[in-house]
């Protein structure tokens, strides 16, 4: 496909590090809180006020670091990873827990967050060259999935491993935080590896006005797709992988190896199908890829708690993984190829931050809605991502990129 280069290695491993972690952590975090003695309302508020505060920290590092430095911006990106695990293991007083919750780096979805994915599509953008953008970003996504597949058995696992040699179920699940946070610390290690190749290129438009948020000509383009962006995620922060063990958990008595096992499933389709994009991208398209596969998934995702059983209900998930991120390589690549060089880590920022304040809204609604129905923010998740496809389409498919791929 392309030869990696040092800083392409040092990025894919980086990538695969925080996966495992986020991957690691995630089946087991709500389950921590509970036992921890925090409702599900207040537990919904915490993920709430985590993805608040990625959003914030992630404004600031983002779109500031081609000035400011994207190697500087990963490393304390890993800092605060790594600071968050460790309040995490000290203390299960809920204010505190909230205060690391906004200041660091908690992933309760499993998925990206913090700065590390937009500054890192920014200098994978700069390393490669565009007809390889999409496959780069397709094997960049399979090695996260993977990696976060890898990191949930591994987390479910050693929980139940521990447990069953007589540690309680906290003592056992401040292990696994330890295990973040180890990563964290691991993770500041690599990025100081990456070379001056990876910083900010000269604009092409040196003379153009630029916003305070680091874009110029692209603004508008960048502001649009951030809103649909903003409004996809907040129907997925309704079902973070965090919430959706838990469900597991009371619904059907799952314990952590088996939602470990469900999860590293998931998570394994979700990253063949982020590699099937790129062949189905080349034929019709990056929005009609991104529309025609997203759809389907989000009908799976509303027939999940409608399932009259465990097995049944697994299928149709593990079904709706296997196509749910063919959007996400797709999405990544169209905005790298509408805006500037010297605009792609603000870009990439600003629309992973619409991501994150989109998210951050609603799992405090999904943590109230589980005391009166536990299946409702499968379907009101599936239905809001169902209107984002409509609208996505129907404003971006005259401008179908096809020949950035």
């Amino acid at each position: 496909m392309f030869n990696p280069d040092r800083n392409i290695v040092l990025l894919f491993t980086t990538r695969t590090l925080r996966l495992f972690g986020y991957g690691f952590l995630s089946v087991i975090l709500a389950l921590y809180l509970a036992e921890s003695g925090i409702n599900n309302f207040l537990m919904g508020l915490l993920f709430s006020l985590t993805l608040v505060g990625d959003a914030g920290i992630s404004l600031l590092l983002t779109t500031s670091a081609d000035r400011f430095g994207r190697k500087k911006t990963l490393i304390i990106g890993a800092g605060l990873m790594m600071a968050a695990g460790v309040v995490f293991i000290l203390t299960s007083n809920p204010t505190l827990l909230i205060i690391a919750a906004i200041i660091g780096v908690i992933s309760p979805s499993g998925n990206e967050i913090g700065p590390f994915l937009p500054v890192e599509q920014a200098m994978l953008s700069q390393l490669v060259s565009k007809d390889q953008r999409t496959g780069v970003f397709a094997w960049y996504n399979l090695i996260g999935s993977f990696s976060t597949a890898f990191g949930a058995l591994a987390g479910g696992f050693l929980a139940k491993l521990l447990q069953s040699r007589g540690m309680s179920p906290l003592d056992s699940y401040r292990i696994v935080l330890l295990g973040y946070a180890i990563i964290g610390g691991i993770l500041a290690a690599v990025f100081t590896g990456l070379s001056r190749e990876c910083e900010a290129v000269q604009s092409a438009y040196p003379d153009a006005p630029r916003s305070r948020l680091g874009l110029h000509k692209s603004r508008d383009v960048i502001f649009k797709l951030s809103m649909l962006f903003s409004l996809d995620a907040f129907a997925g922060g309704f079902v973070l992988q965090s919430f959706m063990a838990y469900w597991f958990h009371v619904r059907y008595g799952a314990d952590e190896a088996a939602l470990g096992s469900i999860f590293f499933g998931a998570n394994l389709l979700a990253g063949v199908s982020a590699l099937l994009a790129v062949p189905l991208a080349k034929k019709i398209g990056l929005i009609r890829t991104m529309v025609f596969t997203h759809l389907p998934s989000n009908i799976l995702l509303i027939l999940v708690p409608l399932m009259p059983n465990f097995p049944l209900a697994i299928s149709i998930l593990l079904l709706r993984f296997s196509i749910s991120q063919m959007d996400v390589p797709t999405r990544q690549a169209y905005t790298m190829a509408v805006v500037d060089p010297d605009e792609r880590s603000a870009a990439a920022g600003i629309t992973g931050i619409a991501r994150s304040v989109g998210a951050s809204l609603s799992p405090a609604v999904a943590g109230a809605l589980f005391s009166v129905f536990l299946g409702a923010p499968f379907i009101i998740a599936g239905g809001l991502k169902i209107v984002y496809d409509l609208i996505l389409y129907r404003s971006f498919k005259a401008s179908n990129v096809s020949d950035e791929l």
